[in-house]
């Protein structure tokens, strides 16, 4: 995933890009004198050096952020009462699923479809997150998606975990970020009367449901501080909340198994999956993007988006979800997976060989495969043309 707490609709006003960044490759050139016997040395890879053109006004943001969300913990731990403890946990989890079942899973990938009151509450929630707005976000994470972990990837984790991380965020982006990213399609987001009328009125909305609303409600119902409610229920769970979703950018890309394809970066990771509401399982994610459950598993223990999706599938508000089927899972994990996954007997034609290409970011993404979508057409009984 792809949050971008600074971005052009942002509080802080400083989008990290620029027009001029760019690689340099440096490599010393050997002469040779035709009489002169050279030894041989060993081959070494070449790697790109970037130019860091740091953005600071964003880096003394996050300084702040940290050091008051440290502060907001030592509230939470020793000095609030218990239900502003409860509150800023229900406050995290319902913004969360504004990014992880809103921005991610419905408006990034179009893993399903949601009525206007569903679409207008995920709106709701993913402001009170302040991970930029829907279009912004959405944009960044097709671009991951499409190019991961290459330069054209904003929080290229081949560049380490502090810049997958954060240190994306205090830096200005990458050139092929712009010029690749042209490439990916937002034709959908841009019909949205949801999605246009967030964007119009984003920097009025924020301050109220990210700050406002979380400190307030504390203050207001039970008597708490303010001073104690703002530092809680407002910074401290909003620091939090970032943190677990840029752990999705880079744990999840660095550390953890491949049961589906062993030659991409993003792993599963059951400790990002815990914390990012079922956001961790992250190879098969990358591998089967439509996926509106982003896993394989059959319960809701460690994935609360789904049981979430479902339950607004159970009333009507969701639908159209799509998934997988075990037939094309198992050929997959068979085909390029590492192993780790316990594969059921299967008989088809499965080859040893498998090119990766550039990456596909959901349902609707032009050079995702005809049998694919057909697959996911028939076995999701969609009546999509």
């Amino acid at each position: 995933m792809a949050p971008n707490l600074v971005g052009t609709a942002a509080l802080f006003l400083t989008e990290a890009t620029s027009e001029d960044d760019s690689v340099s490759l440096t490599a010393k050139s050997v002469h040779h004198h035709p009489q002169t016997k050279i030894a041989k040395q060993p081959c070494r890879s070449i790697k790109p050096k970037y130019r860091w053109k740091v953005v600071w006004r964003n880096v003394f943001a996050f300084v702040y952020l940290h050091v008051a969300g440290l502060y907001g913990l030592y509230l939470l731990l020793f000095v609030c009462s218990w239900k502003t403890f409860f509150w800023t946990y229900l406050f995290a989890f319902i913004a969360g699923q504004g990014i992880t079942a809103g921005a991610h899973r419905l408006w990034a990938h179009r893993s399903y479809k949601a009525k206007l009151p569903l679409r207008i509450i995920l709106m709701i929630c993913q402001t009170m997150a302040f991970q930029n707005h829907i279009y912004e976000w959405v944009r960044d994470h097709r671009v991951h998606h499409k190019f991961t972990d290459t330069d054209a990837d904003p929080h290229n984790a081949k560049r380490g975990f502090f810049f997958s991380h954060i240190g994306w965020l205090m830096l200005r982006k990458h050139q092929d970020v712009m010029l690749k990213g042209k490439k990916v399609d937002m034709s959908d987001l841009a019909e949205d009367p949801v999605i246009q009328f967030q964007k119009k009125f984003y920097l009025l909305l924020v301050p109220i449901m990210c700050f406002a609303v979380p400190s307030l409600v504390p203050w207001y119902f039970w008597n708490e501080n303010g001073w104690v409610s703002w530092y809680t229920a407002s910074i401290f769970r909003y620091c939090l909340s970032l943190n677990f979703t840029w752990l999705v950018n880079s744990a999840a890309h660095i550390w953890g198994t491949k049961p589906y394809d062993k030659t991409i970066g993003p792993a599963e990771n059951m400790g990002v999956a815990l914390a990012a509401f079922g956001e961790g399982w992250h190879n098969y994610h990358h591998v089967f993007p439509w996926d509106y459950k982003a896993a394989e598993l059959g319960n809701y223990r460690l994935n609360h988006t789904t049981m979430v999706i479902d339950f607004f599938s159970k009333i009507g508000w969701a639908y159209d979800l799509k998934t997988t089927s075990v037939e094309m899972i198992e050929k997959r994990a068979k085909r390029t997976g590492d192993g780790s996954r316990t594969i059921k007997n299967f008989e088809g034609d499965v080859t040893d060989h498998h090119h990766h290409h550039e990456g596909i970011w959901g349902w609707g993404d032009m050079d995702m495969k005809l049998e694919d979508v057909q697959d996911v057409k028939v076995y999701n009984r969609l009546n999509e043309n």
